[in-house]
């Protein structure tokens, strides 16, 4: 039996049969949701349990945002810049923008990307990895996309947005035939990872060739060229040391702080002259993102190449060494792995926290507070991983309570998918493009909504799929499981259609009138979905 029949039983009946339904065990996870909502919760309290639900899940996608834009993105950052070798000027240029398309992509959909891994780790979740992969593209397309138009009517830049739609539009037909095959093999899925990498590659040849042109006299920038960002185009740096807000507020003589101080100021969430500044309602998001902030800040190293210090904070990094590996080995496999006693005596969590202790101990002794260790980069590569872990144990989570409530409501993993899914990880990108848009910088804006969904259909489904395959098992089965299904690649391919044919069209001039026809084309998708959904409409 099916997990989602649950309710068609008598109340009285539902904590058995989620308990002796093998469907009903959710893989992963530090919760049990099925069992909390059928079996610790009356059948009276159901309401209350999905109120709960809900606010745990708006919960977990301001952890995934927190730990990705603040985490994350900047320790990424810090490795890519370790990684540069070289000084030479044009190259430096070209990898700074392979350092784009990359790495900061790669930071951007993170959350995305690893809500994708964990769905598709479970053949009964993977129409979640689906429903969010394509209604992100959807709502992304329409209405971040005619948002834009509609907040700062633009001229788009041609070649840079035809290449995108282009490339958008062979992963999305890449998908559709995967799923009308049903399956995904190994060389499909490299495939998948391959087009990404020819994709970096283009947009890196066609820079640069563009650039080498402007420099020659050959191609002088006209309205439709790319915009390409200056220094004054980019955004105000925002590391998590909540005490360095420019030089007004630093000290005229350099002062020597304790240890101590260092290490209560490092792990304050709070700017106080930011907080008096800010109206309520950021005040108030504020107020539920601090213990976030705190627990990663305790978890989690940052170092930031902008700063004269790096963000080295001797006494804060030391204890890193010994939380960062803990939190590792207590989240990967969900504890499984750091509860394992070896030889049946001495726990694994046991072992990676004498020796943290131990290597604390030494770097305190032989640092000192003012200047980082010349090793303070592998910090960096620490940051990385506690974070990635961090995200990973929420995207967990996050799937879990998304099949649960799709069970308590019996709706399928795609709407699920499509909708709260697929809302949740675009909302951070959405509000960021729209602001860049209201600041004067549309094009980078309308430009930044193509390039991270191409990163997050191909990397997702490809990576997705690829670690779930085995020596024994090569091929992922991705059997659509209903009509939605369809009429969600459908509208995605639709829209992408609608977008190449219209935009040219215009002369690559974006007003309101395009951005209105897409934000009621996405109205118009949604209710045909969730009407399918609710077999309103159906096949005969």
């Amino acid at each position: 039996l099916q997990c989602r029949e649950v309710r068609k039983h008598n109340s009285s009946e539902w904590c058995h049969f989620i308990r002796s339904n093998p469907d009903c065990r959710l893989e992963g996870g530090f919760l049990d949701y099925l069992e909390g909502v059928f079996c610790v919760f009356p059948p009276q309290l159901l309401p209350l349990a999905v109120t709960l639900y809900a606010l745990w899940l708006l919960y977990l996608f301001i952890i995934l945002g927190v730990t990705a834009e603040k985490f994350f993105c900047p320790n990424l950052s810090a490795i890519s810049t370790n990684l540069k070798l070289s000084h030479n000027v044009a190259v430096f240029s070209l990898t700074s923008l392979l350092h784009g398309v990359t790495f900061l992509a790669f930071g951007n959909g993170a959350p995305d990307v690893f809500s994708a891994v964990v769905a598709f780790s479970d053949p009964r979740t993977a129409g979640l990895a689906i429903g969010a992969v394509f209604g992100a593209g959807v709502f992304v397309t329409t209405v971040v996309a005619g948002g834009i138009a509609l907040v700062k009517p633009f001229t788009a830049a041609s070649r840079p947005f035809l290449r995108d739609v282009i490339f958008y539009m062979v992963a999305v037909f890449l998908t559709f035939m995967v799923l009308y095959f049903g399956r995904i093999t190994v060389g499909e899925a490299l495939g998948y990872l391959g087009l990404y990498i020819f994709y970096v590659f283009t947009v890196v040849l066609c820079t640069w060739i563009h650039r080498r042109q402007r420099r020659e006299g050959l191609a002088p920038p006209g309205p439709w060229e790319p915009e390409m960002p200056t220094d004054t185009e980019e955004p105000e740096p925002s590391g998590t040391n909540s005490g360095d807000y420019g030089e007004e507020y630093q000290p005229l003589l350099p002062s020597q702080e304790t240890s101590l101080r260092i290490f209560t100021t490092a792990l304050s969430p709070l700017d106080y002259r930011k907080w008096r500044r800010k109206p309520w309602y950021w005040r108030i998001f504020k107020i539920f993102k601090v213990p976030v902030e705190l627990v990663l800040l305790l978890t989690v190293p940052v170092v930031d190449p902008d700063k004269d210090d790096l963000n080295w904070k001797r006494p804060l990094n030391c204890l890193h060494i010994l939380t960062s590996p803990l939190l590792c080995v207590l989240t990967l496999k969900s504890g499984t792995y750091g509860l394992y006693q070896i030889q049946g005596v001495f726990p694994v969590w046991g072992l990676v926290t004498l020796v943290g202790s131990i290597l604390a101990i030494i770097i305190f002794i032989t640092t000192s507070n003012e200047e980082p260790p010349k090793y303070h980069c592998v910090f960096a590569f620490l940051g990385f991983l506690a974070s990635a872990m961090w995200i990973n144990a929420a995207a967990t989570e996050l799937v879990n309570i998304l099949r649960t409530l799709g069970i308590i409501f019996q709706l399928s993993n795609t709407v699920l998918g499509l909708t709260l899914l697929a809302w949740g990880n675009s909302i951070g990108d959405t509000f960021s493009d729209l602001t860049m848009a209201r600041q004067g910088y549309p094009r980078m804006a309308f430009s930044a909504c193509f390039g991270g969904i191409i990163f997050n259909i191909l990397v997702g489904v490809g990576l997705g799929c690829l670690l779930q395959m085995t020596s024994s098992q090569l091929v992922v089965k991705l059997e659509p499981d209903s009509l939605l299904v369809w009429i969600l690649a459908g509208a995605l391919g639709l829209s992408l259609v609608f977008s190449f044919v219209s935009v040219p069209a215009q002369c690559f001039q974006l007003g309101k009138a395009y951005g209105v026809c897409l934000i009621l084309y996405y109205l118009a998708f949604l209710c045909v979905a969730l009407l399918t959904e609710f077999r309103v409409i159906h096949l005969s």
